[in-house]
């Protein structure tokens, strides 16, 4: 699809394009529906977030929440998004040793625990390596700190799916 024919989309075929780079969030893309017309996938990026920054804050934590952990019971089930898969697997995450997993568990609960919500990266801006050492380094942030890091972090994974559909 290019972005003039998602210029000329009604509501429902639009969100039905591109309702999935934020993760089980449509409703970004059906509000971002209204600012139309888009002079380019950035552009179309940029509405997006703008959609998320406007949200109230329990709008923003779901977005987050709606994240899977990673390598985590979803994944492990099979139940990820298509996007979500590709992701963790460019970043070897489908292929963690036992031990990598149980370190990788271990931080997921933690971090979950103290911040009520999932870790969120940009999987395909990252090696294993970098996402335990980051998971870490997250963990002591405060809670506002968090939610900002991840909001970033969701906004560079929706802009790489975006670009991956959305002809220039």
């Amino acid at each position: 699809m290019t972005v003039s024919e998602l210029n000329r989309a009604g509501r429902a075929d639009f969100t039905n394009a591109v309702g999935f780079a934020f993760e089980n969030s449509p409703w970004i893309a059906e509000l971002a529906w209204e600012k139309r017309p888009f002079a380019s996938v950035d552009d179309l990026h940029a509405a997006m977030v703008a959609v998320v920054e406007q949200a109230p804050q329990e709008k923003r934590i779901a977005l987050i929440a709606a994240h899977p952990d990673l390598a985590g019971r979803v994944a492990r089930e099979g139940r990820l998004t298509p996007a979500s898969r590709s992701e963790q697997s460019s970043a070897g995450l489908d292929r963690l040793s036992k031990e990598e997993l149980a370190r990788l568990d271990r931080l997921n609960e933690s971090y979950r625990a103290r911040f009520s919500f999932p870790f969120v990266i940009c999987a395909r801006e990252n090696t294993k390596d970098s996402i335990l050492a980051e998971l870490e380094r997250r963990e002591q942030n405060d809670r506002t700190t968090e939610i900002a890091a991840a909001l970033n972090e969701i906004a560079k994974i929706a802009h790489l799916r975006l670009a991956d559909v959305i002809e220039a």
